[in-house]
């Protein structure tokens, strides 16, 4: 046996918003759309997107690694998507970890690297 590919799956109330959103936000490149299987390639991995979800919020484990937050927390919010919580930037714990969740109702977590201690 050989796996082929990894895919992670998120349920949609509106499949077409929840493709376009991650499309949009994360630059993905969509391979397959219809309503009951989609897929977004994001970062060389396959985000399945199911249509037929109660779009209730939902916990999903999926997590970003970005070059920039800052810029992140902008475009999630300019493609319909928020923060569960507004994350805490000081000088001694630095921006690194935004709680996000999808129009749809799907929680996941954007990140950037930690700076390393001088």
């Amino acid at each position: 046996m050989k796996v082929e590919k990894v895919k992670y799956v998120l349920w949609a109330a509106d499949w077409r918003r929840c493709v376009a959103f991650y499309r949009d936000l994360f630059d993905g490149e969509v391979t397959m759309e219809m309503e009951v299987w989609s897929e977004v390639i994001v970062a060389g991995s396959t985000i399945g997107i199911h249509g037929g979800g109660e779009g209730k919020r939902t916990w999903t484990g999926l997590s970003f690694q970005l070059d920039d937050l800052r810029e992140g927390i902008e475009l999630l919010k300019k493609h319909g998507g928020d923060l569960t919580r507004e994350p805490v930037d000081t000088e001694e714990d630095p921006l690194h970890l935004a709680m996000c969740i999808d129009p749809e109702g799907n929680e996941f977590m954007m990140t950037q690297k930690r700076r390393s201690a001088d």
